[in-house]
């Protein structure tokens, strides 16, 4: 099978490009490296891609330039592609033209793939808003740009879906971790601080959060388990991550475990947009895509540290 995946060079779409070539699936991928985080990080993602023979494309979804490089005979695509986060250093225009301008172009040039078996797109839990703890059918109330602008894409695919352009459906995923997880995310940088004694910086109330912590490997199940079920799928939405529910000091704990360290804070007040709870309930994708995560925090967070320490 021919498979595109937008976002490619990223956290969790590198992986998914890893598995579907492990299967057999010829993959080819778009990014176009942004500064949003250090670039040298998805230079090595992409140059590990590529050694497993991945075709890594440097584009912008945004230009329709780009969109123009993109191959035909595609079967499947996976749009990872986004402007991702709630950082202050953000624009709105980051977010409306990355999350939504983006994926228009990407599904005008998904039109044209007439071998077309389904589009994917990747969701996020924060479309459900500050509470995240809902099934498919609660009523989405974003609070952040972030939040509004991935409804806003998921809305665009599955319009695609309603017109019988063609197969599409959207998985909304909970608080990834892992290997190559991004460093301003909770885990990276708390091993950071933890191995190189640095203060995390610690936004206030944030210890009490709740998250649905879902290691990498078991986003990845979720996310292929698609494949093969394209009329199941078609103008669904699936929830993918885990029952477990943790504190952010629960994470912290399993950390400070790991290295035998105490992580120092630097304090910092509220930040705006900030989920205050996340529990993925997974009881269509269990039933419909036989989803079930497996992997422990303390066995999730034992993984990133290796990679970490080999960068």
């Amino acid at each position: 099978m021919k498979v595109l995946i937008t976002g490619i060079a990223g956290f969790i779409g590198s992986h998914v490009a890893e598995y579907l070539q492990d299967a057999g699936h010829e993959v080819i991928g778009i990014d176009n490296f942004s500064d949003y985080y250090p670039v040298d990080l998805k230079n090595k993602n992409a140059a590990d891609l590529r050694e497993k023979g991945i075709i890594v494309l440097e584009a912008d979804l945004r230009e329709t330039s780009s969109i123009a490089q993109l191959p035909n005979g595609i079967q499947y695509i996976f749009h990872f592609a986004a402007q991702p986060g709630i950082a202050a250093t953000s624009t709105f225009e980051d977010y409306l033209t990355n999350n939504v301008i983006a994926t228009q172009n990407l599904l005008n040039y998904a039109l044209q793939q007439t071998s077309l078996q389904l589009f994917v797109n990747i969701g996020t839990s924060s479309i459900y808003g500050l509470n995240a703890t809902f099934p498919e059918t609660e009523a989405p109330k974003p609070a952040s740009h972030y939040g509004v602008t991935k409804l806003a894409a998921e809305q665009l695919v599955l319009c695609s879906s309603r017109l019988n352009q063609f197969k599409a459906c959207s998985l909304r995923l909970y608080s990834v971790y892992g290997s190559r997880e991004r460093p301003d995310k909770l885990f990276t940088k708390l091993l950071d601080c933890g191995l190189n004694q640095k203060e995390f910086p610690l936004f206030e109330g944030s210890l009490s959060h709740l998250r649905s912590f879902t290691h990498v490997s078991d986003i990845v199940k979720g996310i292929v388990s698609v494949i093969g079920k394209e009329e199941i799928c078609n103008g669904e939405i699936f929830n993918i991550g885990t029952e477990a529910e943790y504190t952010t000091q629960q994470g912290v704990d399993a950390v400070e475990k790991l290295l035998n360290t105490k992580i120092q804070f630097k304090h910092l007040p509220p930040r705006s947009g900030d989920q205050q709870r996340t529990k993925a309930n997974i009881d269509k994708a269990r039933k419909l895509l036989n989803y079930n995560p497996t992997v422990t925090l303390e066995e999730g967070v034992a993984e990133q540290l290796a990679w970490f320490k080999n960068l």
